[in-house]
């Protein structure tokens, strides 16, 4: 088996590919649901903030259903991939 660092470079290079590919949801999709339903209340400073609260894929999905209610906007589970997707590859980052 090969142990040279150009392989297991590759291979982590092969799995985050992979795992944002998986990802569901489509970043073009959720930027124009985010444009339509969360620009009324804030603009992005609330990603970019050094203490914002969301930590993970699963605080980002909460915090939008939180958001939803909020504003009385009622979103299905494809807007709310695309959204989450667009907000990861945006601002997020999470793997």
């Amino acid at each position: 088996m090969l142990k040279s660092p150009a392989f297991f470079t590759a291979l982590i290079v092969m799995v985050v590919s992979t795992s944002a590919a998986a990802m569901p949801g489509n970043a073009s999709e959720g930027k124009k649901v985010h444009e339509a339903n969360c620009l009324s209340c804030h603009n992005d400073s609330v990603y970019k903030r050094k203490d914002r609260s969301v930590k993970n894929f699963d605080g980002l999905t909460q915090q939008i259903n939180n958001c939803g209610h909020a504003v009385d906007a009622t979103l299905g589970k494809a807007q709310i991939d695309d959204l989450v997707k667009y907000l990861n590859e945006t601002y997020y980052k999470f793997k």
